[in-house]
């Protein structure tokens, strides 16, 4: 585990999945067996990593990450790098044979993430890329309405992403500050569009192009050591994606947003026969038996409770934390050869639809996206 260290990489990764795997007694198999895992940490501070490993019980932590490769008892490499890191690694994991299982985007062009793509076809390595959202519980239920028909013919998208994240000055910012410098890989468009690519793909069809606009609204900010910086990556973007099948997709992704909202993060799907709004736990709903008839009136206050029309679809299941769900099925795929819907070609789409999308903001113009294949 390169990088379990990190906020991502120690509480997602590490804690809420392998260290609660192994927990349970391993990941359990088809054939009803268990396979338990065992984790190493690999990171450049030795003493930070000693002190994760002492207070987690952990017996194996290195900095030097060629031994850990070349030690046949780490089967997975997991990489929870900044991007500007991530290829190199990887690369090396390729190299050594290892299967490869790591954060988005999987690098910070389409170019190295499709070759990622090929190597480790030729090499003929298992490899999957994070796409956590998919398990969220929100997610999950929109996916069972799809599946049933519910919304009829799908027509558009919406969703809105995004807080408001600190300056730096008077509170400290709740993002590390290269996110906001594009020279260290930063950015909201390398950072979710990535996210936003499995998500739409996965629930609603392959993204065919992008209109994007993106900014940055808050030019200078203040770092960890209290130093102001000027922010060089967009903290901001508004994009609009048509998807095949003639679905439009409308998503804001902002770091500089107050939240106005029941979660962090909220779809609404809009069909003929009805729509749901969810997010990151909550689904609702309105059929369209049950759609009010709203009229425009601006002379007359609208008294009518527009939320209270909307149906909260119920739980009906355990959801467990997404990252575990799919650190599971990952491992099931190296060990038990399960299915792995989500590989390196996965991700290269996502970082084409940030490349793209950056494109799109520079030129002003909407951008086709080709299919992505190995050639």
């Amino acid at each position: 585990m390169n990088g379990a260290s990190g906020r991502m990489g120690y509480r997602q990764h590490l804690l809420r999945s392998i260290l609660a795997i192994r927990e349970q007694g391993g990941v359990l198999l088809a054939d009803g067996s268990r396979v338990q895992v065992e984790p190493i940490l690999v990171g450049r501070s030795e003493a930070k990593l000693k002190e994760l490993a002492d207070k987690h019980d952990i017996e194996h932590y290195t900095t030097d990450l060629d031994a850990a490769l070349a030690d046949n008892r780490w089967q997975i490499y997991a990489d929870f790098l900044v991007t500007k890191a991530r290829v190199p690694a990887i690369k090396k994991a390729i190299a050594a044979g290892k299967a490869i299982y790591t954060e988005k985007p999987t690098a910070e062009s389409y170019e190295e993430a499709l070759e990622l793509a090929r190597l480790a076809k030729e090499a003929g390595i298992k490899n999957g890329v994070v796409h956590d959202k998919l398990y969220l519980p929100g997610f999950r239920k929109l996916r069972r309405l799809i599946d049933s028909g519910f919304f009829g013919q799908i027509l558009s998208v919406r969703g809105e992403f995004g807080y408001w994240v600190f300056e730096g000055d008077w509170q400290p910012a709740q993002r590390p500050s290269w996110n906001y410098r594009s020279e260290d890989g930063g950015g909201i468009i390398v950072d979710m569009f990535p996210h936003w690519n499995y998500v739409l793909e996965n629930l609603f069809g392959r993204v065919e192009s992008v209109y994007a606009q993106a900014t940055t609204h808050i030019p200078l900010r203040v770092d960890e050591a209290g130093t102001t910086y000027r922010a060089t990556a967009d903290d901001a973007a508004y994009g609009i994606f048509e998807l095949e099948g003639g679905i439009v997709a409308q998503l804001n992704s902002s770091w500089t947003v107050r939240v106005n909202r029941d979660e962090l993060v909220e779809f609404q799907v809009d069909g003929t026969h009805g729509s749901a709004v969810v997010g990151l736990f909550g689904c609702k709903i309105q059929p369209r038996n049950a759609t009010p008839k709203p009229t425009w009136n601006p002379d007359i206050p609208d008294g009518h409770d527009y939320a209270a029309d909307w149906i909260e679809v119920p739980e009906n299941d355990v959801f467990e934390n997404g990252f575990k769900t799919q650190w599971e099925e990952f491992i099931r795929h190296v060990v038990d050869d399960g299915p792995n819907r989500f590989d390196f070609l996965a991700g290269a789409r996502g970082v084409l639809l940030a490349e793209k999308g950056l494109a799109s903001s520079e030129s002003g113009c909407r951008v086709e996206l080709p299919v992505v294949s190995i050639g």
